[in-house]
């Protein structure tokens, strides 16, 4: 005989929903994030166009307790995995209903700021106690396929319980990266690249032009609108640059605003991994240390401007650091 009330598909709590609030605030550029929930974690995938994506990755070791308990797959198949869409911006509200509100709050009025100290709105210890200031839980919970993914959070016997509405999964495929066929791959401190987006950012480019070469200035940006022009340049430096690898000249460009979508990730990243393959996709994988020293990672990949109509833009994995 069954039991009256089975066992959820999905549950695992959080003693804290700092992290997975500020991983989340990182791709949130879409409507609705396609979310899957695997034995490592939950995945949760951003597409803006097919042009641009955006991957956040919440491992199973930020959480204080995971479960997955999938139903029983018919004979020769494999159980599903839980896929379903639903609206980011109502997690992260939810997420933030209590002690990250402050912090919240003053990112936000961060952002109403001009665009260059926004970028420079540094948060090295973003994920520290002292910053996280939340001593409750945070309960995730999907009971089966069709329900609605519920986030319960407590915090000094106050209890808030949230049902998200999920949608039929309609991520389109992922946007191609050959890693056999890399360009260029490097490595550096998340806040170089930071810094120099925030020196370009006062021309208001449309556009900005990436340049990888074997020989001085090895690495440049330059974004061109019509204000003018700017452009930073990096030395090869151990510091600055700790990975360099470039197979040839590389040449792209991207619309800037995509780009800019990715400075949250870049402020809370400790490194990030710029590669380019011989089709001209950007990939910018991302690094967060967090305490305890646990890891996280962004991932991001943009299609360069020729390779998509400019007008038709109008219309509205859990990727490591590669060893190779």
């Amino acid at each position: 005989m069954a039991p009256d009330n089975p066992p959820p598909i999905f549950r695992a709590v959080a003693t804290s929903t700092r992290p997975l609030f500020q991983l989340l605030r990182c791709i949130n550029f879409a409507p609705r994030v396609h979310v899957q929930i695997t034995e490592e974690g939950i995945r949760f995938a951003a597409d803006h166009s097919r042009v641009m994506q955006g991957v956040a990755f919440l491992d199973k070791a930020l959480f204080s307790s995971y479960s997955l308990k999938l139903p029983p797959a018919d004979e020769g198949e494999a159980s599903e995995l839980p896929n379903f869409q639903i609206s980011l911006a109502s997690l992260l509200e939810v997420l933030q209903i209590f002690g990250a509100v402050d912090v919240a709050a003053k990112a936000q009025k961060a952002e109403q700021d001009p665009y260059r100290s926004n970028l420079r709105n540094y948060r090295a210890d973003a994920f520290s106690n002292q910053t996280l200031g939340i001593s409750g839980t945070c309960t995730l919970l999907y009971n089966e396929q069709g329900d609605p993914f519920k986030i319960t959070i407590e915090e000094s016997g106050v209890k808030t319980t949230a049902g998200l509405t999920t949608y039929v999964p309609e991520l389109p495929e992922d946007i191609p990266f050959n890693r056999e066929e890399l360009s260029f791959k490097i490595i550096m401190p998340s806040r170089s690249l930071l810094d120099a987006l925030a020196e370009i950012s006062p021309t208001a480019p449309d556009k900005l032009t990436i340049i990888a070469t074997k020989t001085p200035p090895f690495l440049s940006l330059a974004g061109t609108g019509d204000l003018g022009s700017s452009a930073v340049d990096f030395a090869r430096g151990r510091d600055l640059l700790e990975t360099f690898t470039v197979a040839d000249r590389w040449s792209q460009t991207y619309k800037f605003d995509f780009v800019k979508n990715s400075t949250e990730a870049m402020r809370i990243a400790n490194k990030i991994s710029l590669r380019g393959d011989d089709q001209g996709v950007l990939s910018l994988q991302f690094m967060v240390e967090m305490d305890g020293g646990k890891r996280s990672f962004l991932d991001f990949r943009f299609v360069p401007y020729v390779s998509y109509d400019e007008d038709d833009d109008e219309d509205g994995r859990h990727v490591g650091f590669d060893e190779d």
